[in-house]
């Protein structure tokens, strides 16, 4: 998202509109004479990273022009303070920012047993897994495709909070864009890192934003919506980047037949929790 801001000439404080995002974070402008504070706010009760930039007229940059950074629930901060350069009386900035759940340094415990996402002595098969080439490259390397029929009970990998919940949607295609209409659910882990479920059926989220939940609980029902080739799960443990962006990490699963390290394609593990 871009922001055109024109700032004139003032010699008192002010603070002007705020720059809003998904009711998640704002950045608010504080005037101070010819002076402006960009400050950051999280709106919400769980920690969050984004990223700002700001291209300037007339003004100059304390510090780099674009920041990432993690603000802690309902936390604020000056992201950046921009200042005068000459004795020019329009100067102009614009910013561009974007968000997303979680703390880009968090410490995940590499050594956790996630619990396979569905229901306990069930196996389903492992469309795409660590390693696969077909769609989960880059972000998505750690990324898992499970293949589930629609209304599949899909099961919690690990406690924690719900931040995300999106069930609205009934579409599933395969052109550009079509990943907006993925129904999911994101859960906040208490190290920072999400866990994140895709593709769920039309109101097939059975948990609301605030929920606490436990490994191995309910939480949706699998479907076809967003950007599938077939219906299945998508599941993923995330650490927060830039520009709302988010890189999966490995993990380790627990299944009736011991520990998965590197579940692959092809393979059925027997949930266990």
């Amino acid at each position: 998202m871009k922001i055109c801001v024109l700032a004139l000439l003032s010699g008192s404080a002010a603070l002007a509109n705020p720059t809003c995002k998904d009711h998640w974070i704002c950045v608010d402008e504080i005037r101070d004479g010819d002076r402006i504070e960009l400050r950051a706010r999280n709106l919400q009760e769980y920690p969050l990273t984004y990223t700002l930039r700001v291209n300037t007229r007339s003004y100059a940059v304390n510090g780099s022009r674009t920041v990432t950074r993690t603000l802690n629930a309902g936390g604020s901060e000056t992201a950046m303070e921009l200042v005068p350069r000459d004795g020019n009386t329009r100067r102009s900035y614009d910013l561009s920012l974007e968000w997303t759940v979680g703390d880009q340094h968090a410490n995940h415990d590499d050594y956790y047993r996630y619990a396979f996402p569905y229901e306990r002595g069930r196996s389903y098969r492992i469309l795409q897994g660590y390693g696969s080439r077909f769609s989960h490259r880059g972000r998505e390397e750690f990324a898992i495709d499970f293949d589930m029929p629609v209304g599949t009970p899909v099961h919690a990998a690990r406690a924690g909070t719900v931040a995300r919940v999106v069930k609205k949607h009934d579409k599933g295609c395969w052109e550009s864009g079509c990943g907006n209409f993925a129904n999911y659910i994101v859960i906040l882990h208490d190290d920072g890192t999400t866990g994140e479920y895709y593709h769920l059926q039309r109101n097939g989220a059975l948990v609301e934003v605030g929920d606490a939940v436990d490994r191995g609980q309910l939480i949706g029902l699998s479907g076809n919506t967003g950007h599938p080739t077939m219906p299945h799960l998508h599941f993923a443990v995330y650490r927060a980047t830039s520009w709302g962006n988010t890189q999966s990490i490995p993990v380790i699963f627990e299944s009736a037949d011991g520990i998965v390290n590197k579940p692959r394609r092809g393979g059925r593990h027997q949930a266990a929790y």
